[in-house]
């Protein structure tokens, strides 16, 4: 096994590092990756993003979101949690084969008096509660395998940013489980920071401590390249979510104003709008307008602005049609 050097916190960034090292670095060798990411939620390669997270939250609190290559569910990381990312042969025992890429995990635990186990399809549990999740990707014969744990996160967070909160929405993507979640710093007999706990797990990531991989210049530029193909876009990050359905509604001084909507690769589909509200013109004008607009609050927002928008709603105003929307 070699590891791979990255500081970055940048989730786009990190993303790219795991895709750079599947595709791009010697196949005849093995390689293992440590890195965090700034607050983040991390999206399923078959999930809905609009399903997964709490807009409002999100946006409040500037965290990312950004899509996978891997399935499963959505995940939130900070800087109190601590990925770990395999890459290595495609051979069928280790194809979705979870427990042996945890294991590593779970001897560093013990070492320090912590019990942890295997749980579940994917999961690492203390007392029942889960700390890591995983999920895998395979390309050309190579296997990409990584995980988190939660060492010290605000759960708090956590809970707040995959609440999801919208009137209605019925998503056709692959929905992720909640379950109940922790960290393992309380657990830990002797506290200790989660750079030392970093060295400890490459302990049983790499006996021996192997060889270290620092990317050349060449190679960064090459991640960067990813980044901006793939991990910067919206177009990955949220318009690559299947269709769902969606009901909003809100009450304003003008009255109340509801939504039903689809989404589908990203773009706002089949808007009707209803409500009490007084307007001069038929809102199903407005609708046409904004159906196939991207679904995002800037397109929608300069939609509005080229409209005559007071002419389809009196005394509701563009940011409260956007507040309805979005929030």
């Amino acid at each position: 096994m070699i590891r791979i050097v990255n500081d970055h916190t940048d989730p786009r960034i990190n993303l790219a590092v795991e895709e750079y090292a599947l595709n791009y670095l010697d196949p005849g060798e093995e390689y293992v990756i440590l890195w965090q990411n700034e607050p983040t939620v991390v999206i399923g390669r078959n999930q809905n993003t609009l399903a997964e997270v709490n807009g409002p939250f999100i946006k409040e609190r500037g965290i990312h979101v950004v899509r996978r290559l891997s399935g499963g569910g959505a995940v939130y990381h900070d800087l109190g949690n601590l990925n770990f990312t395999f890459i290595v042969d495609a051979e069928k025992e280790r194809v979705s084969n979870f427990e042996y890429f945890t294991r590593p995990v779970i001897q560093a635990l013990a070492s320090l008096g912590v019990q942890a186990e295997f749980s579940g399809r994917n999961d690492i549990t203390i007392d029942g509660k889960k700390f890591s999740g995983n999920a895998q990707y395979w390309s050309k014969g190579r296997l990409l395998h990584h995980g988190t744990i939660l060492f010290n996160s605000d759960l708090a967070v956590v809970q707040e940013a995959l609440n999801v909160k919208v009137d209605k929405l019925q998503s056709k993507g692959v929905k992720s489980v909640r379950s109940r979640v922790t960290n393992i710093y309380p657990y830990l007999k002797t506290p200790i920071t989660i750079e030392e706990f970093k060295e400890v797990l490459w302990q049983y990531l790499i006996p021996g401590g192997g060889q270290e991989y620092v990317l050349s210049a060449e190679e960064w530029a090459v991640v960067h390249k990813i980044k901006e193909e793939r991990y910067a876009r919206w177009d990955w990050n949220y318009g690559a979510s299947p269709e769902c359905e969606i009901e909003k509604e809100a009450r304003f001084t003008g009255g109340k104003l509801e939504l039903k909507f689809n989404v589908r690769d990203g773009l706002l589909q089949d808007l009707h709008i209803f409500g009490d509200f007084f307007g001069r013109r038929d809102v199903k004008e407005l609708a046409a307008k904004l159906n196939g607009t991207q679904y995002r609050e800037e397109a929608v927002r300069k939609v509005l602005a080229e409209s005559e928008f007071g002419e389809y709603f009196f005394n509701i105003t563009r940011e409260e049609f956007l507040q309805c929307l979005f929030d």
